[in-house]
This record gives structure tokens, sequence and C-alpha cells, in this order.
């Protein structure tokens, strides 16, 4: 039996959001996949390889990132505490005129990957401009990243012309697909405010021609529905199904205010949905119906959304406040329980951002991406439960991540980049 990475005597949680712990418990991959994992007593032995004793730490699958705008890092703390509306037209547009560029999205995105495996983020999904230079900085650093190529009717970075929108996202896919172990193109259209009809069709013929998830911000606000050039009906959502762009394989951002029908119409579709929780929060645009959501048995994952409207990355944090936050109103402790929130960041995130069914758990055949969680802590003491986690962990927690089989990050420092060359680069843009 050949292992090249074996990790011993660890607290071992297989399954987010069941309540089986393994303790002791081991995990062994080969290559990119889980070979075998157990209790220690099932331990196979080592000749070859690396082995980590895992010894007062839990192992469990790394987080995903449901959706993410990697380069805005840049533009972390510059414009707090505003509505939406204000927030993006009167700042982050401008900012964004000024500063995008490839060299500023690849420094800006290595930043985003690193503060991501730091914080025992896995896997992200992300949605840009100039994508390329994301998934060459994710690719360097050792995220995995469902990476899409932004589509937007307004002059962009790396598509000045709107009018070649959908060709400049064609040529990335086609650069991208089953390039890279660690990268999966895919299409984002921004909104059905800033996207006409035309152009939201054409981009999801796109995406269903290459066969790629297509992402979109959908009912961010409640005055989304009045941006809408041409609305086909109601609602942004009942606008999108009106223009058949529902299906499997779409995944709609935020939904705050998606009504019942709404609802109704994600659910008979079978798309999919991120809920960003500390986003709609901090900008004000209200809370997604998540309790609804899951009692349709939707499909969702959880996001950060951007560095600049969050302004964390740590989905340790977005976990935490996904659960409490549902509880509050109508006063439900287990509208959205604990181990839910978990799964939606694990094994739930991956399914709705188009990865394999290998993704997301640690058992034999899943893809080795996992982390291993200091439970030394004073505040992670005693274990009483898997879900300890959710309201009592944070990034700083994070000792040890593997993605695809391979140690980025051991005893809390980042193999893969010079972090202190990235945090560098990062600050000379942000005084340009």
């Amino acid at each position: 039996m050949k292992i090249d990475l074996l990790i011993t005597n660890c607290v071992l949680l297989p399954v987010p959001g069941a309540e089986t712990l393994i303790d002791p418990g081991f995990v062994a991959a080969c290559g990119s996949h889980i070979l075998q994992s157990g209790p220690m007593s099932e331990c196979p032995t080592v000749e070859f390889g690396t082995v980590l004793d895992g010894q007062g730490q839990l192992a469990m699958p790394g987080l995903v990132n449901g959706h993410c705008h990697a380069p805005m890092t840049l533009f972390r703390g510059l414009a707090d505490d505003l509505d939406l509306t204000t927030w993006l037209h009167g700042h982050i547009f401008p900012a964004e005129a000024r500063t995008v560029c490839p060299e500023m999205v690849y420094w800006c995105s290595k930043l985003a990957a690193a503060e991501m495996l730091l914080s025992g983020t896995t896997t992200v999904a992300d949605g840009y401009f100039l994508e390329d230079e994301v998934a060459r900085a994710c690719a360097e650093t050792g995220l995995r990243c469902v990476a899409a190529q932004a589509v937007i009717d307004f002059p962009a970075p790396g598509a000045e012309d709107p009018r070649k929108n959908i060709e400049v996202a064609e040529r990335f896919l086609a650069r991208w697909q089953g390039r890279h172990p660690l990268i999966s193109p895919a299409v984002f259209a921004h909104s059905p405010y800033a996207c006409g009809n035309d152009t939201l069709l054409r981009a999801k013929a796109l995406a269903r021609r290459r066969n790629v998830p297509f992402f979109i911000h959908a009912a961010e606000t409640r005055d989304e529905a009045g941006m809408i050039a041409e609305p086909l009906a109601p609602t942004p959502i009942g606008h999108l199904a009106h223009l058949g762009l529902l299906d499997r394989d779409t995944v709609c951002v935020h939904c705050v205010w998606a009504d019942e029908q709404d609802l109704d119409l994600l659910a008979q579709s079978g798309a999919g949905v991120v809920t960003c929780p500390q986003s709609n929060a901090k900008l004000a645009s209200g809370r997604a119906p998540l309790a609804a959501m899951l009692q349709r048995n939707l499909r969702v994952g959880l996001g950060a959304d951007g560095a600049a409207s969050n302004n964390s990355l740590d989905l340790f944090r977005e976990m935490d406040f996904v659960a409490k936050a549902h509880k509050v109103q109508p006063n439900n402790a287990v509208a959205v329980p604990a181990a839910r929130a978990l799964q939606l960041a694990t094994s739930g995130g991956a399914e709705v951002i188009g990865l394999s069914a290998g993704h997301g758990t640690l058992t034999a055949g899943s893809v080795a991406d996992l982390i291993l969680i200091d439970l030394a802590q004073p505040h992670l003491q005693p274990l009483h439960r898997s879900r300890l986690p959710v309201y009592s962990g944070c990034a700083a927690d994070v000792r040890t991540v593997v993605v695809n089989g391979r140690v980025v990050i051991h005893n809390r420092r980042l193999l893969t980049i010079d972090l202190q060359e990235t945090c560098a680069q990062v600050r000379r843009l942000a005084g340009q």
C-alpha cells in the first residue's frame, strides 16, 4: 500500500455535520486522494512518505468559501459603514477603475489565498475581472479555486469593449479548463441589473456549452428588482427563471430578498445558493431566508464575499455568525444548527460550486483537502461534540493545511509562497 501522507493520533471528524468523532484516528493519503481513514487500531505502517503526528489536533475537511472576490483585499477598510449602493457606486467602482490591472489582481489574490489557507479554507469560488491572474495566484499559493471570469455590460479591465465580454470569458475557459488540478474555470455574470438580458443568455449558453458553473449575484438588496433594465418578472430570481437561466449548474449568490415564490423556483430548478451573512449584514442588505431554504432542501453554501465588504475571509467567523444570526428572528434556536453550518462550509458548499462528491469529507476516495485544528487552545476545551469549531473556533487555531494531498501550511507557516513579499506588494499597490 503506497502512502504519501499519513496523519496519526488525531481526533478525526470524517463527515462534517455528523456527530462521529474518532479518537485517536488517522488519515492516509496517496497522491491527491484519501486512501483510508479510521481508528488508530487500523492505521497502516508507512515505509516512505510524510508522517504528521496529529496528537491533540482535530482533523477535518478543509473549509469551502462559496463566494469571494479575491483581488478586493486591496480595498479592505477603504469604505465601511455604508449601504451597498453607496458603497459600490460611490467608492468601490471608482477605486476599481483607478487600480485594477493584472498586477493588482495577481498580488491581491495571492494575499487573499494566503489569508484563506491560514484560516482553514482549502477551496474558494471566486469571481472577478482578469480572472487569469486570480487563477495563477491561487495555483501558486496552493488554494483550490473555482475561478469565474466576470461578465458585465460596461467597460471592465480585460474587457474594455463590453460587446466582447463573452468572447473574453470563452478564451479564459479555454485557457484553464483541464489545465491545472487546483483550478476549475467558470462564468460569473455580475447581476441581472449589470448585465442585460442578451448578455445573461449568452453567458449562460457559454457555461452550458463548456459544462462549467454559472455564478450570479441575485436578490442582494430590496431595490434590485427596480434596477433591472428589462425585467421579465417582479423579482430578480423570477427574472432569471423567465430567462431559463436556473438549473443545477447555476449558483445564485446572496438571495437576501428571495420571497416564497423565488424559493420555490430555486427548488424546482435545482439551482444552488451561496449565502454571505456577514457581508449582507455589514452592507445592511438584510438576511437571507436561510432556514426556509434548508426546509425546501435547497443546496446552500457559505461565502465570505470580498474583503472590502466583510472585512475578513475567515469562514470560522462566518459559520459562527450564520448559525447565531438566524436564531434571533423568529427566536428559533434550531433555525440553523451549528452542525448544519459546518456542513454548509464544507461538503454542502463543495457541491453547490460544482465540485464532485469526493470533496468535503475525510473518507476513502475523497479528495485530500484537510485541516488540523489545535485543540489545546483554552477556548476549545473540552471537546464534547464535533460542532465545537463553529461557536468556539477561530482562524488562529488552524495548524496544518493539506490541499490535494500536499501540505501547504505546517505549524502555521505557509510553505508555498513568500508571504512577507506578498504583503509588501499589496501595501505598495495600496500606496499608489
